[in-house]
């Protein structure tokens, strides 16, 4: 287990150090697609990607409190197997999407199938360093892969940019409500899609407001679910 331990903390070291990697990177290029995605609706509003220095630090914090206070809790162990998976994943992710949107989606759908494992074998004791940043991880990731989806779509003319968004706005809605409502715990999961799903309302409020009354209505609907599910938990 503590080599485990050692291994989920190691990797949060990699995963926050990929940034390093590829320092500029700011998304997709227009030119990686067939079709030039020139500020589509799908995408966030930049801003929005600030959200990855708190995922960053919280899980090292996390991991590294896991690490020194928990290291042999079989409870923290369940979460970290499928934890290390995500993060092992995630630390080849700049490099690969700086080369191709294609694997990039691929992969981020890796990261994000055991992010939620994880999430779900989250120890129901220390919610401050385990079950928070993973929810906030797998949150955001929950988001950013079905606007993966999207800009594939999108980008390779199997849709139109404004059809690509509604469908993966509506895709990112059932996922995350279906998780939240499964999970009853941890907040911060919700939250993250909340706010990819706000950002999007701001990308587009000047340039496709249909898209934005999408997203905004879809941030209220998961905010209320998500206040209810806990509410009752």
């Amino acid at each position: 287990m503590k080599l485990t331990a050692i291994l989920v903390f190691v990797l949060c070291i990699s995963f926050a150090g990929s940034t390093f990697w590829v320092p500029d990177f700011g998304g997709f290029d227009a030119d990686q697609f067939p079709v030039p995605q020139d500020d589509p609706p799908v995408q966030p509003a930049g801003y929005a990607f600030a959200i990855w220095g708190v995922i960053y630090l919280w899980l090292l914090i996390g991991m590294g409190y896991g690490l020194l206070k928990r290291a042999e809790d079989p409870d923290w162990h369940a979460m970290r197997v499928p934890l290390a998976v995500s993060l092992a994943v995630g630390s080849v992710w700049l490099p690969v999407a700086v080369q191709s949107p294609v694997w990039a989606s691929i992969l981020i759908w890796a990261m994000l199938i055991s992010a939620l494992y994880a999430l779900f074998r989250a120890p129901a004791s220390d919610k401050t360093w385990a079950l928070l940043p993973v929810g906030l991880y797998a949150g955001w990731l929950s988001a950013a892969s079905c606007v993966s989806l999207g800009l594939l779509a999108a980008g390779y003319g199997y849709t139109s940019e404004t059809t690509a968004a509604f469908a993966a706005i509506f895709g990112a809605l059932v996922l995350a409500s279906a998780v939240q409502n499964q999970l009853r715990r941890g907040p911060t999961y919700a939250l993250a899609v909340i706010w990819a799903l706000v950002a999007v309302v701001v990308q587009n409020l000047s340039i496709n407001p249909t898209v934005a009354a999408l997203a905004a209505g879809g941030a209220a609907a998961l905010a209320f679910s998500a206040w209810r599910t806990l509410r009752a938990a």
